[in-house]
């Protein structure tokens, strides 16, 4: 059940920015006091796809929404000799939430204000027909597929550090914490329910560490109040995700959702102060490359003004591009251009 409460003083969001600033509510002083939704996701309560579903709870315009996710593997592996077989299913997800006043054709923008891991260790696993490295239905190949191993990271929270321990030789090594939600989006179009471990335009297991507290995720809108689910917490995760597991773990989760009236986007964006980054999700990879690039496009030259020629020339001299997983069924990269490249901000 879900529990609302008016929080006590102002709350600040960790990010101290917010995409579209014109719409934000931090720039609104004599804004009501937020209010405080809380809800608490079980094993029992979690789901497997982002599609039509009940709502769980509604968001409204000034809510912050306090809840938590289970690990990838619904926190079924606890110690050596527990198996992949344990969990119920893969990237159980919390929701969906109903975001009031979101309808087709509004854009949704997250603002994360906390992301704490919500366990004392953390997992990582290989197992066959998955990874990046490995034998799969999109690449088969004669050679047996990799054994599926277990491994285990204690998390030190003061230090903010997760311990790798090799299984073949006596080495460790610390791994600096980067707390970021693995899979989040809205329900897609057309009425269509699609896997947890799916990326594509409505978002869902992209697997971007760019998803944490200081960037905002924007996603595109598809059917009445968006429909809001996530999960699949991580802890770190190397570029690519190569093996197919970050450190898994479970999250508590402190974030707030706006509607962007009137702004469609045809995939998810991210944003902060100094950057725009936008999303291509697809396979092959290069194909992804291709939506991300063309994406960033549009988005600078509706927003800033300069030609999509000028912005294309522009981009082959400052862009970055970041491959965040090549292991699900679509791959996802992102685009990002410094704003200190671009001209002011076209006013709305």
């Amino acid at each position: 059940m879900l529990d609302r409460k008016i929080a006590t003083g102002a709350l600040l969001l960790a990010a101290g920015w917010c995409a579209f600033s014109t719409a934000c509510f931090a720039q609104n002083a004599g804004a009501p006091a937020a209010h405080v939704v809380q809800y608490h996701a079980t094993i029992d309560t979690v789901k497997y796809t982002y599609g039509p579903g009940t709502p769980v709870g509604h968001l409204g315009p000034n809510d912050v929404l306090e809840t938590n996710t289970l690990d990838c593997f619904g926190d079924a592996i606890h110690k050596p000799g527990d198996t992949l077989s344990m969990s119920k299913g893969d990237n159980p997800l919390t929701g969906p939430f109903y975001i009031d006043g979101a309808a087709p054709g509004d854009t949704i923008a997250i603002d994360f204000i906390r992301l704490d891991v919500n366990s004392d260790q953390g997992i990582g696993a290989a197992e066959p027909g998955f990874g990046a490295l490995n034998s799969t239905n999109y690449t088969p190949m004669l050679n047996p597929a990799l054994p599926e191993r277990i491994w285990f990271y204690p998390i030190d929270h003061a230090a903010n550090l997760a311990t790798f321990r090799a299984q073949d030789t006596n080495f460790s090594v610390k791994i600096p914490m980067h707390p970021f939600i693995g899979s989040i989006g809205v329900a897609p179009a057309g009425g269509e329910a699609r896997s947890s471990i799916v990326p594509a335009e409505f978002g869902g297991n992209m697997d971007v560490p760019e998803v944490a507290v200081g960037n905002t995720l924007l996603l595109p809108v598809n059917v009445p109040g968006a429909l809001l689910y996530f999960g699949d917490g991580h802890a770190a995760m190397g570029d690519g995700e190569v093996a197919g597991s970050a450190i898994e773990v479970p999250l508590k989760v402190s974030l707030r959702v706006r509607v962007i009236k009137g702004k469609r986007i045809a995939w998810p964006r991210l944003e902060n102060g100094d950057t725009l980054m936008a999303t291509g999700i697809y396979r092959p990879v290069d194909d992804a490359l291709r939506i991300a690039f063309t994406e960033l496009v549009g988005w600078i030259h509706t927003d800033y003004g300069l030609s999509e020629l000028d912005t294309y020339e522009l981009l082959s001299k400052v862009a970055k591009i970041h491959l965040t997983e090549m292991v699900d069924p679509n791959y996802v990269v992102i685009a990002s251009i410094d704003k200190k490249y671009l001209p002011p901000r076209l006013a709305k």
